[in-house]
């Protein structure tokens, strides 16, 4: 019983948005109110706790996601703040992943911005019950009601208003608690710590009143027993608004939201309470069910201390040389020393520390139980979306999914005598970040580095210089392009070698076939029942798997093909797989370049907000780039434009839209889809 107490008082959140929407600053707040740090890092000064990377500090801006577990009303809060960026998505997508809830951050003058749409997307994805924090009320053209609007519009959320403001812009004082009717203010001499609650201001009684009335009607719509009572007129209790407020929260049907200002530290206080009363525990969501990957059978893991140890790893990190995994435990005890067993991989391993988190600091344990977010040392062959398991329980949880680069650049250690110091750098990267490939081009022998963006790359070059001291010379970037088929195509191929004094022939039919864009590869096939032993058709299909890997164009990867093994002809006594395996690679081959082949590139979705008068310059630019405005919307004195581009164009556009708007404009840039090269 003491250990279900605990989990039901454990919050795992996410604190989730588009760059610059205030994040690690309202995390900052929290820390600091939960006391778990003695004074308010600020992001612009380089000094906030959770951006702990030197890269971080310098740029103003996250890149690695951070963990760190705080106290509030009798709540542990382990709490994931992770990057705005679109470049460092990945951090957002394993993070959510393993989280139970989310906090939402949107700035109350840009509102729903591109990478905000994406971070939500996500967390649907996954099911993660949501909160939304408006911040920034104290800025120039804060839009409280224009943002909620947008939560509806744009992300298609059911906006449950718990806190209101008070005033916006410069005339922004606190905030309206339409739970309790109450108006509280902050003291700006003590860094927001202490408030004061009054009773609602004659002058703003009707529209506090008119917000409460909407938050009643619509909790009224969600609970049946409020909705008796509503139109009963009859009295609701605080406890039986907020209970129902939780059920709506955590059963994905609303967002309770809440408003204020980070850096004037208001509004951070009533988040807090909402993430005690609204946020679900471990106990609050379905347990999860995986299979047992020696019996296929399903079986599902409660979140119990006394159920078998089942975690997953959802990020790895380098720290000094030594390998530190970060993980979630859905159920049982994890102790130092033991055995686990890492079911992908089919190998054992033991945990040699444990350590909970705070940003980069650790703090040692001996043990870490079912809810917990820890990080562990000792698990050398586990990688980001591994499952360590009981080893007497074995069960295999679902990977992370991970995001293919689209841009690439060739690098070179400035001496050769780096060369051995450069590759273990990169080697230990890759590790980290699964969106960070590399591969040696067989053609000029360079090492290729790819990942998600400009940024991305900067970065990972800096980290080889700052923390491995390993620096490099790197080339200009490069797009990663993909190729695909725009015709239908069949070939059929005949292998006929004596290889070893012996014939091997056989002749092999494969057809291709267009799909949809976006839908990804499929191999299928016509073959009768028997036709091959099952291990031969296997070992076909990952032959035509891996076809599709290396395409005809330029030997980039393909997309979207259904390749289909249709026929198989064989001669007695010259039937082997070696043959089989050779016809049916160069039958798909010969079809894909019948198929009418042809080069993708990546084009990406660009928002641009920018000052009136510079409107034309943009635009014409954005046209000179081969990109295509598809609306422009008005927003008082800016413009927001709305284009597509090809990524091949849009290198060094952050340098050209300041030449064009004195440096008045900003962007973002996110990867839409990819199309064929002629139809730009």
């Amino acid at each position: 019983m003491a250990g279900e107490t605990r989990i039901k008082n454990i919050r795992n959140i996410g604190i989730i948005a588009h760059i610059d929407a205030g994040k690690t600053t309202l995390t900052e707040r929290i820390l600091f109110y939960t006391g778990k740090t003695h004074k308010i890092g600020e992001v612009h000064d380089g000094q906030a706790t959770m951006d702990w990377m030197p890269e971080e500090q310098e740029r103003g801006i996250t890149i690695t996601s951070a963990v760190t577990t705080c106290y509030w009303q009798g709540k542990e809060i382990h709490i994931i703040d992770t990057p705005g960026h679109v470049d460092f998505t990945i951090e957002v997508e394993r993070s959510l992943r393993v989280l139970d809830g989310a906090i939402g951050v949107f700035c109350a003058v840009g509102g729903v911005e591109p990478q905000s749409e994406t971070v939500w997307r996500q967390a649907d994805k996954y099911r993660v019950p949501k909160m939304a924090f408006i911040n920034k009320m104290d800025r120039l053209g804060a839009d409280f009601d224009g943002v909620i609007t947008q939560l509806r519009e744009k992300l298609n959320a059911n906006p449950l208003v718990i806190t209101m403001p008070c005033g916006s812009e410069d005339a922004f004082e606190g905030v309206f608690d339409l739970i309790r009717r109450k108006f509280i203010q902050w003291n700006e001499n003590d860094q927001g710590v202490t408030f004061e609650e009054h009773d609602i201001p004659a002058d703003w009684e009707a529209r506090v009143n008119a917000g409460r009335n909407a938050l009643l009607e619509a909790v009224a719509e969600l609970n049946d027993g409020i909705m008796e009572k509503y139109l009963a007129e009859e009295p609701i209790e605080e406890q039986e608004l907020r209970s129902a407020i939780r059920e709506a929260c955590i059963g994905l049907k609303a967002v309770p939201v809440f408003c204020g200002s980070a850096l004037k530290n208001k509004g951070v206080q009533p988040l807090l309470d909402g993430v005690a009363a609204y946020l679900p525990s471990p106990l609050d969501i379905p347990p999860i069910e995986a299979d047992n990957p020696n019996t296929g059978v399903p079986e599902i893991r409660e979140a119990r201390d006394d159920a078998p140890f089942t975690a997953l790893a959802f990020k790895v990190q380098m720290e000094e040389g030594r390998k530190l995994t970060y993980i979630r435990i859905y159920s049982g005890i994890l102790k130092v020393g033991v055995d686990v067993l890492n079911p992908v991989r089919n190998i054992r391993e033991k945990i040699s520390r444990i350590f909970r988190m705070h940003a980069n600091r650790r703090e040692r344990i001996e043990e870490a139980r079912a809810g917990d977010i820890v990080a562990v040392m000792g698990l050398k062959e586990t990688s980001t979306g591994h499952t360590i398991c009981d080893p007497a329980h074995p069960i295999l949880l679902e990977p992370i999914d991970a995001y293919q680069p689209v841009i690439s650049i060739a690098i070179e250690p400035k001496t050769t005598a780096d060369q051995d110091k450069v590759e273990q750098a990169i080697k230990k990267l890759a590790e980290e970040d699964p969106t960070f490939q590399v591969k040696t081009d067989t053609d000029t022998g360079q090492t290729i580095i790819s990942g998600m963006g400009e940024l991305h790359l900067d970065v990972l070059i800096h980290r080889l210089t700052r923390e491995f001291n390993a620096p490099v010379n790197a080339g200009k970037p490069q797009v990663v392009y993909r190729e695909t088929i725009l015709a239908e195509a069949e070939h059929e191929e005949t292998f006929d070698r004596e290889i070893a004094g012996s014939r091997q022939w056989a002749r092999v039919t494969v057809g291709v076939k267009p799909r949809e864009r976006g839908a990804g590869n499929l191999v299928s096939t016509l073959l009768p029942p028997d036709t091959l032993s099952p291990a031969i058709e296997q070992a076909l299909h990952e032959i035509l798997e891996q076809g599709l890997e290396s395409g005809v164009v330029q030997g980039y990867p393909m997309l979207d093909v259904h390749a289909i093994l249709m026929n198989i002809t064989l001669q007695e006594g010259a039937v082997s797989e070696i043959a089989l395996k050779a016809a049916c690679s160069l039958a798909l081959r010969h079809a894909c370049e019948k198929a009418s082949p042809t080069l993708l590139e990546p084009v990406m979705q660009v928002e641009i907000l920018t000052p009136d008068q510079y409107l034309g310059e943009l635009i014409g630019d954005m046209n000179s780039r081969g990109g295509r405005v598809d609306f422009i919307e008005p927003k008082g004195n800016t413009q927001i434009i709305r284009a597509i581009a090809p990524l091949a164009r849009m290198f060094g556009y952050s340098t050209a839209i300041r030449s064009l708007s004195q440096g008045r404009a900003s962007f973002t840039m996110v990867f839409s889809h990819y199309e064929p090269v002629m139809n730009r």
